[in-house]
């Protein structure tokens, strides 16, 4: 458990992330202009993730330029990087991703939920020493590369539902196991910190080596848990091992990425499946956050959705936010609210009916001549149906099934 949704994690055991270019040459972009009044902010995100050891400062050939963006509260900011051109030559992992509405499935039989949120997630997965020159940044304070998967990367996704799907059912471990591969992470961890003691020490021996020469030394030449991460048994789904007696499912059930929910039938059924999970979490090195995580509650947040034993509901903040769009000016902004629309469908009657006139809108259609009394009805009614929209009792598969289908020309 981690008490702070967004501290460091420990690395997972036995998964890595890697980026394949396929021999290309490094793309090298400059960096975007930051307004002075974000530069302040940026230089404090920046610190926090070389003193967290998330970054080092690279002499990268590669460098992808970051994007600055307002957090929802409109003051804090969130650190993006631009990985286009970096994911236009990456092979693509290919890894099925779960389907929202397969995960809001079979729940009718449960009166007690847990919806648990992996720690920083990606953040616990290492990166390949080919992985993180090529993960390097630019931005107007310097140039720096990821020790840990960051998000925007084209893989990340797929890589970190692979790791929980492996932790939920059991597929593959570490070669040698669990056991084995923890010891060793350990003793490496042991001798990296060690390590950087001594190249602390050598600072203070005066023309030996400045700090920063230390630092970057211990980050880059001779890390042991760099060595542990990139040799042949780092990467369990390359190298691992599958032992039957040890590899059952948890709970039967999928994950979102690092969003996890299931239930119990009663509480002491659901106490007994969140510890197995926190057992299996804590064999595979996966952290939870405390203060993000909800444990044996009768309604629990999920995918942007109110799960309870009566049925499933859309998450109401997220409804108000959709109501409250005013009829687009353009042919994108229309786009963005049906595809708000479209997340929510099954609580939606005749979506399809009134969504008709809006999804046939061009560009030119939005100009002040154009009659839009048809779609502007049309918007105000799928805005009061969103209002209103009711709670889904679950499915249940023992009582017939009826089937209605809706056409358009």
């Amino acid at each position: 458990m981690i008490s702070s949704g967004n501290a460091l994690p420990p690395p997972a055991y036995g998964v890595v992330c890697d980026i394949d270019v396929q021999g290309h040459a490094p793309i090298k972009q400059r960096a975007r202009r930051v307004p002075l009044k974000h530069l302040e902010k940026l230089y404090e995100l920046l610190k926090g993730l070389l003193k967290a050891g998330l970054v080092p400062f690279s002499n990268s050939p590669w460098a992808s330029p970051i994007v600055i963006v307002l957090k929802k509260n409109g003051i804090d900011n969130r650190l993006c990087i631009d990985y286009k051109m970096v994911n236009a030559i990456t092979v693509a992992l290919e890894y099925a991703m779960p389907l929202v509405d397969d995960l809001l499935t079979e729940l009718e039989s449960y009166l007690w939920f847990c919806s648990l949120d992996a720690a920083s997630g990606f953040w616990a997965v290492m990166m390949t020493s080919r992985a993180r020159p090529i993960s390097a940044f630019v931005c107007a304070l310097g140039h720096f590369e990821w020790l840990r998967m960051p998000f925007g990367l084209k893989n990340a996704p797929m890589i970190y539902q692979r790791l929980i799907d492996n932790a939920l059912w059991g597929f593959v471990q570490p070669k040698g196991g669990w056991t084995v591969f923890a010891e060793r992470m350990r003793s490496a961890e042991s001798a990296m910190t060690a390590q950087r003691s001594r190249n602390s020490a050598m600072t203070e021996r005066p023309g030996v080596l400045t700090k920063f020469e230390a630092d970057y030394s211990a980050l880059t030449t001779s890390d042991p848990v760099q060595a542990l991460v990139n040799g042949p048994d780092g990467d369990m789904f390359s190298s691992g091992e599958h032992v039957e007696s040890s590899h059952v499912p948890v709970f039967g059930r999928r994950s979102f990425v690092d969003d996890i929910c299931f239930g119990g039938v009663d509480f002491d059924d659901c106490l007994e499946t969140l510890g197995r999970l926190l057992t299996r979490f804590a064999e595979c090195r996966i952290s939870v956050s405390f203060t993000k995580s909800i444990f044996v509650q009768p309604k629990v947040d999920f995918l942007s959705h109110v799960v309870t034993p009566e049925g499933i509901a859309a998450d109401p903040k997220k409804l108000a936010a959709v109501a409250e769009i005013p009829f687009p000016r353009n042919k994108k902004g229309m786009q963005a609210f049906l595809g708000a629309l479209n997340y929510y469908s099954r609580f939606i009657q005749n979506l399809a009916v009134y969504g008709a006139v809006l999804y046939q809108l061009k560009e030119g259609n939005f100009g002040s001549s154009t009659d839009l009394s048809a779609a502007q009805a049309s918007f105000a009614e799928l805005k009061r149906k969103v209002i209103e929209a009711p709670i889904l009792r679950h499915f249940d598969s023992v009582k017939d099934v009826h089937v209605m289908l809706f056409a358009n020309e």
